[in-house]
């Protein structure tokens, strides 16, 4: 099948549609962080700029096409036209979609498309999902694989690097495709996303049968819920009959970008083979929708564990403020905040990244001013293969005689008893 017939529409010749703007459209607010009561909905609930956006630019398009995943992958916006056609681009935008070639293609579900600003080439989310020029500066320090992944790799998309757990990169397939990921140079790959085959996890799970210090299997990609749920099943089968695997993660953003994919199939899929954590990508209080809450709660209520791993972005989520509201957004959907990472220095991401400084300050408003279940573990992963290291503000004050002096949130010192230390000398 050709690439445009499985696009669903043939692609057209683009055209220089950035100065024709459509209506200025008022996204609704965060919604309200309402978990569904003892009798919740039969059908996913859509929320209000859903239904106002797919009345508008999916016109026929009722709640049953838009609530089914695989029509919010059939229906992403893929090409320039498309792009054009929902969003007003600015010049830098139309330049940067145009000349691009390779992997990481633009790719944004429907409803992912209804939380960004369509007029506002500055707004958050959409600034995470259209290229920009910036994107083809190479900054001091970038590499195609900064964590030197491809260096650990044992076996088809399997890489070990700790002594007990390894990343299982199951496909190069996400629903929506961030400009600043780590693995830009598999996912979406020209000529058609590439799917791992079963023989090539058959590989990668010889591997692990013969690996017994291998406890702990992350299953990542490109995004393990694009799968299908009989295959993801196939896969957490033959994972979880191996006797020294005791746990299984899924990293994924699908419930973030597309939560109609957490669909009552899928989790009975899930609840076969626990204990079965899930690590989910957020990055705004925008994306806590009512959608959202319902994909989470149910996860959640299936007994799946919920953390997030959210990347530190310039002039997106880089205040106190947009933090603070993300981070209780996430424990109000049941989701525990757990890592807040330094971006990766991966090529032309450095309009993405912060200081390091910027997030140790993030940590410190964080950290005392609000429960530490909301408080994530800000880390750096190491370039060239070191593995995460953990950053946190530094509390000791120095010493005085046998007593340890410790600074608190408010900046207070206090005095602590340690008499055989060496720490703060």
């Amino acid at each position: 099948m050709g690439l445009e017939m499985a696009r669903g529409r043939a692609l057209k010749t683009a055209t220089r549609s950035f100065r024709k703007s459509p209506d200025d459209a008022q996204r609704a607010p965060i919604a309200k962080l309402n978990l569904p009561g003892p009798k919740a909905e039969l059908r996913f609930p859509v929320g209000q700029a859903s239904r106002a956006f797919y009345r508008r630019f999916w016109p026929g398009t009722g709640p049953a096409e838009w609530n089914d995943w695989r029509w919010q992958m059939r229906s992403r916006i893929r090409t320039l036209d498309e792009l054009a056609r929902i969003f007003r681009l600015s010049e830098d935008e139309y330049a940067a979609v145009s000349r691009h070639q390779g992997a990481l293609p633009v790719g944004i579900t429907p409803y992912y498309a209804s939380l960004m600003g369509l007029t506002d080439a500055h707004e958050a989310l959409r600034r995470t999902h259209i290229m920009t020029g910036d994107e083809y500066l190479r900054g001091a320090g970038e590499d195609d694989d900064p964590l030197s992944e491809d260096h650990d790799t044992v076996a088809p998309g399997l890489v070990h690097r700790y002594p007990d757990r390894v990343l299982f990169l199951t496909t190069g397939t996400c629903s929506t495709y961030c400009r600043y990921c780590t693995r830009s140079r598999l996912v979406g790959n020209p000529g058609g996303e590439y799917h791992f085959s079963t023989r090539q996890w058959a590989e990668a799970i010889a591997y692990l049968e013969a690996h017994t210090e291998v406890r702990d299997v992350l299953l990542s990609g490109g995004d393990p819920l694009t799968l299908s749920d009989d295959k993801l099943d196939w896969l957490l089968t033959r994972l979880r009959a191996i006797p020294h695997i005791e746990f299984l993660r899924i990293g994924t953003k699908m419930p973030v970008v597309t939560p109609q994919r957490v669909t009552r199939g899928l989790i009975r899929v899930l609840k076969k083979h626990h204990p079965l954590w899930m690590s989910l990508h957020f990055t705004h209080p925008n994306e806590l929708t009512r959608e959202v809450t319902e994909a989470t709660a149910r996860l959640a209520d299936a007994g799946v564990p919920l953390g997030s791993q959210t990347v530190l972005l310039k002039d997106i989520n880089d205040t106190p403020e947009t933090m603070t509201t993300l981070m209780h957004g996430l424990l109000k959907n049941r989701v525990k905040p757990y890592y807040l990472y330094q971006c990766d220095p991966i090529r032309g991401s450095a309009h993405f990244r912060t200081g390091v400084d910027k997030g140790l300050e993030i940590i410190k408003a964080l950290r005392g001013h609000t429960t530490g279940y909301a408080t994530p573990i800000f880390v750096i992963d190491a370039p060239g293969g070191g593995g995460k290291i953990q950053l946190a503000p530094d509390p000791v004050a120095g010493r005085d005689g046998d007593f340890l002096l410790l600074k608190n949130f408010e900046g207070d010192v206090y005095r602590y008893p340690d008499p055989n230390g060496t720490l703060g000398r």
